[in-house]
């Protein structure tokens, strides 16, 4: 193993944390050593039941010890995790699977009816393993997580293994193409994503993370390995709800979780409906998939008053964020002062270390606009679309630069202003104009507008 493993983690938790709890599920809960015991077991036991290096291994289910364990596990021996998204239709998670030819499929008991039509499917017959989370279920010869380790008559001392190319996750994204699209994802770029997180949020081993986005995305997968990366304790719901989320918070103090602002905003109307005074143990909050409005920044602040909440800008193909911002500090107060006077777009703060990021402008657009399409370059950017090469066009990766798809400007401090996507621009006199920059200019001008949208 030449390069970086996201395994490599389990190393620091048996050194640092083998005796302290590290991840509760219910009424279940791990120390460090249980932990790394169980992923190793795990992985031995996988490869002792066929899977090899490069084989793509496709896990559907709600957020779970095991689930967490095999994000590991999977990778430990070379081969690619596919986390399946559980929202999906069995019809979606076929175009998924059809893209990937996965060689093991493991899922949680919610899904045993995806096992039972893909045992019976002759189109699936790469699928040489079944395997549940939790409880055994009773069809054909699916064998349950617990057993797989279990039954492993190997060393569970071998040393993580890495895939072609570095490949360490297939992470789903619908994009604009409509149908899913797997991120080929290297463990360097899950490594120093983690790190970036780790520098910016400031997560800790005395950190206690609760899990609300689910594993299937990057947002949570990324957090997860953060957290994994740093030595704190996992705390594990099966998918998110507010009242859940609240009785965790409360009942192991929890410190930090990542939110989008649906999620947020789910948590402070039960608050309030429960008369919930604060959850002071948390001090970390990020925050993606979307900009926290001023009414939620402020809920927010009051509920958990000691949380310093930070938001992220990024997507799928670049391992999650690329930019950061601190939120609840005095420079919120100077940024909203400076998109009311200049009106070109929303402040997504500054991009991590390890990120570059420059403005493309349109060769045939005479503009002296600042603004253009955001790419990034870096290690952090994706191998490429798995299986797909009509996708990964040089449209979206140029000269080793990676096209988000979204269109902004960098300021002379170096924050980066996000306008929109690029899909919606209109040519005006040769020029781009984007429905941002117009429906930006009514918000100024027009004291009182109704936006319609399709």
């Amino acid at each position: 193993m030449a390069s970086g493993h996201i395994a490599q983690c389990l190393g620091g938790i048996l050194a640092r944390r083998a005796g302290a709890t590290v991840a509760v599920s219910g009424d279940l809960c791990l120390n460090g050593a249980q932990l790394v015991d169980g992923v190793r077991s795990l992985a031995a036991g996988l490869l002792e039941r066929g899977v090899r290096p490069g084989d793509v291994v496709a896990v559907v289910g709600f957020n779970s010890i095991e689930y967490m364990e095999l994000l590991l596990a999977i990778p430990y021996i070379g081969a690619i995790v596919a986390p399946l998204n559980y929202r999906w239709s069995f019809e979606e998670a076929v175009q998924a699977l059809e893209l990937v030819r996965p060689s093991a499929f493991i899922f949680d008991g919610a899904y045993s009816s995806w096992a039972l039509r893909l045992m019976e499917s002759q189109s699936f017959s790469s699928i040489c393993l079944y395997v549940t989370i939790g409880d055994p279920v009773n069809i054909g010869q699916v064998v349950s997580v617990d057993h797989v380790k279990r039954s492993c008559r190997g060393t569970t001392e071998m040393e993580p293994v890495s895939a072609p190319r570095d490949v360490g996750l297939i992470c789903f994204t619908s994009g604009t193409t409509g149908q899913p699209k797997g991120v080929a994802i290297s463990h360097t770029s899950l490594i120093i994503q983690s790190l970036a997180k780790i520098a910016v949020v400031g997560y800790g081993e005395d950190d206690v993370y609760l899990h609300t986005a689910p594993l299937c995305h990057i947002g949570g997968i990324s957090s997860c390995l953060a957290i994994l990366m740093a030595g704190g304790c996992h705390v594990l719901i099966p998918k998110f709800d507010a009242k859940s989320a609240i009785k965790a918070i409360q009942e192991h103090k929890v410190t930090c979780f990542i939110t989008v602002p649906t999620i947020m905003a789910d948590l402070l109307s039960y608050s309030r409906k429960d008369k919930i005074s604060g959850c002071g143990s948390v001090a970390k909050i990020l925050n993606g998939g979307g900009r926290l409005s001023d009414e939620l920044i402020n809920g927010a602040s009051h509920l958990f008053f000691n949380a310093a909440i930070f938001s992220a800008y990024g997507m799928t193909e670049a391992c999650s964020s690329l930019t950061f911002m601190r939120m609840n500090n005095p420079e919120v107060e100077e940024t909203k002062n400076q998109l009311t006077k200049q009106s070109e777009g929303v402040c997504v703060g500054k991009p991590s270390p390890h990120v570059e990021i420059r403005i493309g402008r349109d060769e045939s657009n005479s503009t002296s606009s600042q603004m253009g399409k955001i790419l990034t370059r870096g290690l952090h950017t994706m191998v490429g679309y798995w299986g797909n090469s009509t996708a990964d066009t040089p449209e979206s990766v140029r000269n080793g630069w990676l096209d988000t798809g979204d269109t902004g400007w960098i300021d002379r401090t170096g924050k980066l202003w996000l306008m929109g996507r690029q899909k919606g621009r209109i040519k005006s006199g040769g020029e781009n104009v984007y429905p941002e920059e117009v429906l930006l200019i009514l918000l100024v001008h027009v004291m009182s507008s109704s936006i319609f949208s399709s």
